[in-house]
């Protein structure tokens, strides 16, 4: 049964709470990512849906996806398939809100939900986000547009010496190398140039 969470929250603060309820209750290591966490790090947008990562490792997914599924319906025709090969879940509350839930398995999933934090929201429930730096990380991956907007939100809102930019470029230097764009890097030190410069 999805645990219920009181109706005065805001949505998407009442679904994070209870997604999270529902991976606590059941030991799944797991944390919120995406625009959640954009509206804790950093400057507050519009988001539709709740983001998680969840550590699911090779081979153990489909036992995650029946759970979910028992639970919350499928945003797609084969859901389970779908997540199976693409290793995201997409599913959708009671009330049609969006859930996505990456299904991590890699040792970088893993240290970003070992370095998540708990937060307290407005409401008083208590939300695991991903860090500050882990955000950046994975943003700057993603490397669209919205997402250097929401980098460059999250350094101004937090500081940019209060960002530790040692573990970012330690965590992001080996995904850009993967991923063949290295000038994500340089783009990232760019940003972080102008805020210093900002500041001084």
């Amino acid at each position: 049964m999805v645990p219920q969470i009181a109706p005065q929250m805001n949505e998407l603060t009442r679904l994070a709470a209870e997604v999270g309820r529902f991976c606590s209750e059941r030991g799944w290591r797991f944390c919120v990512i995406g625009g959640y966490a954009v509206q804790y790090w950093g400057e507050p947008r519009m988001t539709m849906d709740v983001d998680l990562s969840l550590l699911t490792g090779f081979g153990e997914e489909e036992r995650f996806i029946d759970e979910f599924l028992r639970a919350y319906s499928g945003r797609l025709p084969d859901t389970k398939n779908f997540a199976l090969q693409n290793r995201v879940l997409l599913l959708q509350s009671s009330n049609g809100v969006g859930i996505d839930i990456a299904l991590g398995a890699l040792s970088f999933e893993e240290r970003v939900i070992n370095r998540s934090i708990e937060i307290k929201a407005k409401s008083g429930v208590m939300i695991r986000v991903c860090s500050a730096e882990d955000l950046i990380v994975m943003k700057a991956f993603a490397d669209r547009e919205i997402d250097w907007h929401d980098i460059r939100g999250i350094v101004v809102r937090q500081g940019v010496e209060k960002i530790n930019w040692r573990l970012i470029q330690k965590e992001l230097q080996p995904l850009c190398d993967a991923k063949e764009h290295p000038e994500i890097m340089t783009r990232l030190d760019i940003l972080r140039k102008k805020a210093n410069q900002t500041l001084a």
